[in-house]
């Protein structure tokens, strides 16, 4: 999370560290409480990491404007348990290891804004491909925003979305033969 010190969350934080933040898929469904929720419960702490702050701006490049200021922090949850709700009646507690990837993904995550600039750069259609033909996505400028073990982020100004791999990757020349067997995929 990028917060100014301002901010109230910073204050709480401040004040006392713990933390919740729930994702859900319930919006625009008729029925709500049929639709699965995870509440991550954890402990926010201030990093000064720069691939992580890349990393934050490439997801959301309005954050360009501000990420700077010196009363901006970059905080990272570090999640303790989770909380599912999974539908009326299906609900479940979830230890925080089990939410995390266990992989060692470091020599990936170095190489993350090489493997963007170098996609965005040299492989503009390719990535348009994967939006069009495995996504359903229309449209020519979308960009790769991260790439990570299991995945990679797209976006064309507003929209996101998220194409996953086969099989997890945690090197660069993983990696690449990830994006390469995508594209293959595109074109079939």
């Amino acid at each position: 999370m990028l917060l100014s010190d301002l901010a109230q969350h910073s204050r709480n934080i401040a004040f006392d560290p713990r933390v919740s933040l729930l994702l859900d898929v319930t919006e625009s469904h008729p029925d709500p409480l049929t639709r699965p929720r995870l509440t991550l419960i954890g402990r926010a702490e201030a990093v000064d990491d720069p691939r992580r702050l890349a990393r934050f701006v490439a997801h959301h490049p309005a954050s360009a404007l501000y990420s700077g200021f010196r009363d901006f922090r970059l905080y990272r949850v570090a999640i303790e348990r989770g909380h599912l709700v999974a539908g009326f009646g299906r609900i479940d507690w979830i230890d925080g290891g089990d939410l995390l990837f266990a992989g060692d993904a470091s020599m990936l995550a170095a190489a993350e804004q090489e493997i963007l600039r170098h996609m965005n750069a040299d492989h503009a259609d390719a990535i348009a491909d994967y939006a069009r033909h495995l996504l359903g996505r229309g449209g020519t400028d979308w960009q790769m925003t991260g790439i990570d073990p299991e995945g990679i982020d797209l976006r064309s100004h507003g929209e996101i979305a998220r194409l996953d791999f086969a099989t997890p990757v945690l090197t660069p020349e993983d990696a690449r033969a990830a994006l390469v067997q995508l594209a293959d995929d595109a074109r079939k």
